[in-house]
């Protein structure tokens, strides 16, 4: 219990969950989650400036998306203006490039955030998930780790994501989890969650939205959640120039 505390609390300054421990390789395309993008009714009705859950977003699903988030956050040096901690130092461009730039929340805390975003630029929001990796001890083998993710993301609650007033509906349809095989990553030494980094592997389960390249001007985006287990609550908003 203590390692998912620390996943939950630290790892969700950003983000919380995972999947299912006993799921094999091809259930996870399937039907095993119940956000899993393959299992969404077409009639549903979702907002305009989100990519739907099963959609290909620039040449990769959901879930791997999910997975090249962790990827980003834990190769990050552990200073001040690391996105998983509320800094006045934070600096949006840090590790960021091609057309997907990713943004992450601060748990727990409310926090606000003002940003420039170039123009054509998609972003993929971590909203509240969790990741495993075989660094903090959650094993060495794919069903293994996703046992740990999916430990942490059963928590999550009363998840909500608001873009220019809009909310975004059906949000369990955005709970998503990185495929097999683990995505690997390279952390710094010390690293966001330990004083020894060195080269890992994690999965990743949680929710996450991909929000298209929005207009020129002012946007916001809001999105919120809880670990009711652990009384954490996360209130994020980022207020957006794009130019």
């Amino acid at each position: 219990m203590k390692k998912i505390r620390l996943s939950v609390a630290a790892a969700l300054l950003f983000a919380v969950a995972f999947s299912t421990s006993s799921c094999k390789k091809e259930d996870l395309s399937n039907n095993s989650l119940p956000g899993n993008e393959q299992a969404v009714p077409s009639a549903r009705k979702f907002n305009p400036l989100v990519f739907q859950p099963g959609a290909s977003m620039y040449g990769a699903s959901y879930g791997i998306w999910s997975g090249r988030w962790w990827k980003w956050a834990m190769e990050l040096p552990p200073v001040s203006n690391h996105p998983f901690f509320d800094s006045p130092n934070f600096d949006v461009t840090m590790g960021q490039s091609g057309d997907v730039w990713y943004l992450a929340g601060v748990l727990p805390g409310t926090v606000t955030r003002d940003i420039t975003i170039p123009t054509n630029k998609a972003l993929f929001v971590a909203l509240l998930n969790a990741e495993a990796s075989d660094l903090e001890g959650y094993g060495n083998t794919y069903t293994e780790l996703l046992a740990g993710a999916k430990a942490q993301a059963d928590l999550i609650a009363n998840v909500v994501l608001n873009i220019d007033g809009m909310d975004v509906p059906n949000i369990n349809s955005y709970r998503v989890v990185s495929p097999a095989p683990p995505v690997s990553f390279t952390a710094p030494s010390p690293w966001i969650f330990g004083a020894t980094g060195g080269p890992g592997i994690l999965v990743a389960d949680g929710y996450f939205a991909m929000v298209k390249p929005l207009s020129e001007g002012n946007h916001v985006l809001h999105f919120s959640g809880a670990v009711p287990s652990y009384g954490l609550t996360l209130d994020m908003t980022y207020n957006i120039t794009v130019k």
